[in-house]
């Protein structure tokens, strides 16, 4: 019980470190301060983004980069994620692939409080 309390701990802190970072690549975006792909809505194309980094408009050889490390979901033991962007479904399971809008765990796992990990 304690133990899977720790992962959900863990969980919630990896989805928030990426929807945060998402998020913040959104407002770079939006605010003309980093270069975006065509057709992404100004959120990151992959998840690698954010890790990789992005160019930043007017300076040489500057970049920003928005998350160290693509975290491990503690529920799988892997550093995948279901993706959804912005087109999709706020229900779906299969990502369209044209931006990352957000993040949930592939887990099949419920957590304590009965819902399951993929919506959390």
């Amino acid at each position: 019980y304690t133990r899977k309390r720790m992962k959900e701990t863990e969980l919630r802190a990896s989805l928030r470190e990426m929807r945060s970072a998402i998020d913040e690549y959104k407002r770079y975006s939006d605010g003309g301060l980093i270069e975006v792909d065509l057709g992404t809505d100004g959120y990151p194309a992959e998840l690698e983004t954010l890790v990789e980094g992005v160019d930043v408009i007017g300076q040489i050889d500057k970049q920003i980069r928005f998350l160290r490390r693509i975290p491990v979901d503690p529920m799988t033991g892997e550093a995948e994620w279901g993706l959804r962007s912005y087109q999709d479904d706020p229900d779906s399971t299969s990502w369209g692939g044209e931006n990352v809008y957000d993040v949930y765990s592939l887990s099949q796992g419920t957590g304590l409080d009965r819902v399951p990990y993929s919506q959390w």
